[in-house]
Formats: C-alpha cells, structure tokens, sequence
C-alpha cells in the first residue's frame, strides 16, 4: 500500500520533533555549574574550654554570589559568637552563611570568616565541608556525559518526489478475459 504525500510529510516532521524532544530531554541545564573548592580551618587561639577559629573558602568552581558552608563537629564544640558570616547550629551540624558584604566570590577568590566556640574534652578540627550543599575537597567535580548522546536529524531529507500513478508501459496483462464452464477458467483474449 502506497503512502500519500501527505502521509510521508507527516512521518517526517513526527521524526524531526521525536529527535528535537530527545536532543532536549538530555541538555544539562544551563545554571548547572561546576563546583568545586577547598576549605582552610585554623583554630586561632584556644583556652581552658574556649576557642576561636577562622575559616578561608576558596571557590575553584564557577562564581558564586551567595554562599552556604556546613560542617560538623565530632566532639561536642558549640559556636557561640561569629562574625565575616551569619553561623547556626543545629546539634553537631554547623551552617555558616554569607553576610550582604561577602556573598559574591569569583573564580579563584577566597572569603574569610571567624568565629569563637567552646569545647569540653577535645576540640577535633573538622575534616568534612560543603559550599552550597557540595563537598569541598580541594577540586572540582568531573563533569558527567548524559547517558544517551544525542542524535543529530538527518542533513538531507527523504525525496518527496510521489509514486507514479500509472504502471509502466512494459506491464502486458490482457485487458479481459473469456469464461467458459468446459475449459480452463480464464483464457487470455489477444488484444
């Protein structure tokens, strides 16, 4: 069965939009940046069950203009008074946010910030930082290819030249035929 023109246009651009939804389906979006930064912790001073200690975030990734650092502690330390960051506490858990005159940290730069905090027993440098819900390690994370590469619409399209409508000309079929109830069923006329 022969199919219209109509048809095979139709075909076409359903497998022109199928191939466009899956080049989309597999596009990283764009505000996914790379991450990636270290992170310096000196206890600057430290006395009978206090301390005070300053941080450096250094971003190795893409800019940022906000940040949010959180790590924890192992043996019971407490903030108590912060500044360069807005710093909460939540059990061991430690959130250090930026304040509206440091939020911004370009490529390579580093931010600062301080704080005092007291500890009972021992006073463990923590080992374990996230900038902005991502792991501080020193590097940046390798980026991941997608799971399916993306398939390029043929460059040149189907001929949309139509069948011919009439058989060709070599075709000799008779064109009727005789009936009869004594001999073979049908039998070519010439013609």
């Amino acid at each position: 069965m022969a199919r219209s023109k109509a048809t095979n246009v139709g075909v076409l651009s359903a497998g022109v939009a199928l191939l466009a939804s899956a080049a989309v389906a597999v596009a990283l979006p764009a505000n996914a940046a790379a991450a990636g930064c270290s992170v310096t912790y000196a206890v600057s001073s430290q006395w009978g069950e206090g301390f005070g200690a300053n941080v450096s975030i250094t971003n190795l990734g893409d800019p940022v203009s906000s940040w949010t650092l959180t790590w924890s502690y192992g043996a019971g330390q407490t903030v108590t008074q912060a500044w360069n960051a807005t710093v909460t506490q939540s059990g061991a858990a430690v959130t250090a946010k930026n304040v509206s005159y440091n939020g911004s940290i370009a490529t390579n730069a580093s931010v600062s910030f301080g704080f005092n905090g007291s500890w009972s027993g021992s006073n463990p440098v923590p080992t374990s930082f996230a900038l902005n819900g991502v792991a501080c390690n020193g590097g940046t994370p390798p980026t991941t290819p997608p799971t399916t590469p993306p398939t390029n619409p043929p460059t040149t399209p189907p001929p949309t030249t139509p069948p011919p409508t009439t058989p060709p000309a070599s075709c000799a079929l008779p064109t009727s035929y005789r009936w009869s109830s004594t001999g073979p069923l049908a039998q070519p006329k010439a013609g």
